[in-house]
């Protein structure tokens, strides 16, 4: 009888944590109706294993404002997962890099550089920053990617 709970257990332990992966990739991205390059992002989003919540906003100033995005940091989406922001073009490895930051209460790429994630447009690349924004409203680079 030892083996069975122990079994149950540990299966108990096993389901939930695939739950709790589950939901850590869910992400809320709040995009303009007529932008494409938004539609590409929530692509690449989706092919590195994210389930996406697509929501079509009337104004996007207000969404981030409402959701705390510095308009220094602005750009033409914004996304929630868990509780923290990721504005821009920002590459998937990097969503799920800040769910072990809970010192920063978003990430963002500014701007829309071309060769990042939804902006893959021809062969060039810009040099770009993934900056974190800190709880004390502190700017930090978290990571960078080259152009070509």
């Amino acid at each position: 009888m030892h083996a069975r709970l122990r079994f149950v257990a540990l299966t108990a332990l096993l389901l939930g944590g695939i739950a709790q992966a589950a939901d850590s990739l869910t992400i809320d991205v709040h995009r303009d109706v007529n932008c494409g390059c938004c539609k590409d992002w929530i692509k690449h989003l989706e092919s590195n294993g994210f389930s996406v919540n697509d929501h079509v906003e009337p104004n996007m100033a207000t969404v981030k404002q409402e959701l705390g995005v510095p308009p220094r940091l602005g750009s033409c989406h914004t996304a929630v997962i868990g509780g923290q922001f990721v504005e821009g073009h920002v590459p998937a490895e990097q969503i799920l890099a800040l769910q072990a930051r809970p010192d920063l209460l978003g990430i963002a790429v500014p701007g829309m550089p071309m060769g990042s994630p939804g902006m893959e447009y021809g062969d060039r690349q810009d040099p770009y920053q993934v900056v974190g924004l800190t709880k004390g409203g502190d700017l930090e680079v978290v990571a960078e990617y080259p152009g070509n």
